[in-house]
């Protein structure tokens, strides 16, 4: 069997961001499987909070310098790749003034969802695809992994889908433990169909809710791998309701639960 190439999809990657179970998984999830003969790439964003001198991240000048139009405003994308010495891996950091120069992560100081965040993972998401093209490197299995680039895999399947890159690509969704309260932008459904994404599946994202979000982009996967005990019960079952293959909850010593991820990437 040939070597799967998996591209990492990452709302929160330690040792970058504080470190949590989540972040954690992040980096194991990459290492590990590079450890089992996977090619890897991982992508996150770059927040405000992360110390580019300490981490040592660095501009790719030919990566760089793309304008995508978000809500109909200019804002430039910026890549940054810092290494982890430790782990043997290359991280890729999605970049802009405009949405990642904050100190936070998706809330602010008193814990309240940031109004743009809606507009910050579409970026996100298309700043990440636009950059793995310029790589000219063709995944077999994108995973994505935080609600933050839960959009990736429409993307995948609305945007990009004729790009020869991604046409084979199989796409695993984690969920995990990262509900939050209320909704997104009132407006988001509306700022996707201005993307281009037009499908009946999309009426869901009238209440644009955590578990909305993943009803909604479940129909674009392949996989389900569910990251966390305290993963919403419901999002999972609804996974299950409409055929998906679901990888439940694992916990174990390294090796079996790595194992048990290669081994669900390779039946996709």
């Amino acid at each position: 069997m040939a070597k799967n190439r998996i591209l990492y999809v990452c709302q929160e990657i330690s040792p970058y961001v504080p470190e949590t179970d989540f972040s954690k998984l992040s980096l194991e999830m990459a290492r590990q499987m590079q450890e089992r003969g996977a090619e890897v790439r991982t992508f996150m964003p770059r927040y405000g909070c992360i110390n580019e001198r300490r981490n040592q991240l660095h501009e790719v000048i030919r990566l760089s310098g793309m304008n995508l139009i978000i809500n109909d405003n200019d804002h430039q994308l910026i890549i940054k790749v810092a290494s982890i010495p430790a782990a043997r891996l290359q991280v890729y950091f999605i970049d802009n003034d405009d949405y990642f120069s904050r100190r936070f992560i998706v809330t602010d100081a008193e814990g309240n969802m940031f109004e743009d965040n809606d507009d910050r993972a579409i970026f996100f998401a298309r700043g990440m695809l636009e950059t793995v093209k310029k790589l000219r490197w063709a995944p077999t299995i994108v995973h994505c992994h935080g609600w933050f680039s839960a959009i990736v895999p429409m993307y995948l399947k609305k945007v990009f889908y004729d790009d020869p890159l991604f046409s084979d690509v199989k796409i695993v969704l984690s969920v995990a433990n990262d509900k939050f309260d209320g909704a997104l932008c009132p407006e988001f459904k509306q700022k996707l169909e201005g993307e281009g994404i037009l499908d009946s599946v999309m009426s869901v994202l009238e209440e644009p809710t955590y578990q909305n979000l993943y009803r909604f982009v479940i129909e674009y996967a392949d996989g389900i791998v569910v990251t966390s005990p305290d993963a919403d019960s419901e999002v999972v079952e609804y996974a299950r309701s409409r055929g998906k293959k679901v990888l439940d909850y694992q916990c174990g010593d390294d090796k079996e639960v790595f194992d048990n991820y290669k081994k669900f990437y390779d039946e996709l």
